[in-house]
Order: C-alpha cells, then structure tokens, then sequence
C-alpha cells in the first residue's frame, strides 16, 4: 500500500508541476485522488468558492504541502480539509509527531509570511496532525 502511495504520489507530482499555476480545485481534486490511492478516507471540501479568490494559489500550495505530509508521514486513516475565506486547515488523524525543519513547511512558511498570514502546524491529542493557514479577512488592514 505505501509503494502504491508513493508511485502514485511521484505521478501526482509529475503531472501537477507540467502545470504553470497552482490552483485550490487542482490541488484539491488531486489531493482526493492520491488519498484514495494511499488508503485514507477524505473528507475534501468539493467547491472552493467560499475562497478569496486572491487566495486561491495560496491554499493550493497549502493543500499540495499538507496532504503530501499525510500521506508520506502520518499513518493516517482520514484527512479532513476545511476552508473559509481566509484560512485553510488539513487535519489527520494519524501518529502526530514533532516535525522536522523539511523545505516543504519551510518554503510554506515563507509563502505565507508574504502575504501576511501564518502558519500554524504541529500534532494533536491524542493523535493526529493540523496543518492551518490564516490570514487577515479581506478588506483589513494588516
């Protein structure tokens, strides 16, 4: 099953980087697929227009990153991603665990401190992992 996950996860890949923009359906519909594929029920939102539309790329990076963690990490058997406005959050209910300093949240980090908002990642009790992007509602100030 972990051999299928990772193939699957490397095709995933191959084919979202042949595309020039990131977008939140994409990663979303993508991220549904390499779930399935790694036996981890999902539980995705299905629409993403309650998004800022300027936010959009920002949450796909965000989805690309979490759910690529689940799947490669977290011995999950569900994942749930839940959307507003103005923030992302990716649960799991998998081992948890302390993260490493790895590029994908690094790089994350910095997407996000550049448009104003925060990460907030670690584990949850008893057991899972949350991955939540928040930035400020639209129309504030900052």
């Amino acid at each position: 099953m972990e051999a299928l996950a990772r193939r699957t996860l490397g095709d995933v890949r191959a084919t979202v980087a042949s595309y020039r923009d990131v977008t939140l359906a994409g990663e979303l519909a993508n991220g549904r697929q390499l779930l399935r594929a790694a036996g981890i029920t999902a539980d995705l939102p299905s629409a993403v227009d309650n998004a800022d539309p300027v936010r959009q790329e920002l949450f796909g990076w965000v989805v690309r990153e979490g759910i690529t963690n689940v799947v490669r990490h977290s011995r999950a058997a569900s994942c749930a991603v839940r959307l507003s406005a103005s923030s992302i959050e990716i649960v799991d209910d998998g081992v948890g665990g302390t993260a490493s300093a790895g590029n994908g949240l690094t790089g994350l980090r910095e997407r996000v401190a550049a448009a104003g908002g925060i990460v907030d990642a670690g584990p949850l009790r008893p057991k899972g992992w949350r991955l939540r992007v928040s930035l400020s509602p639209a129309g504030s100030a900052r």
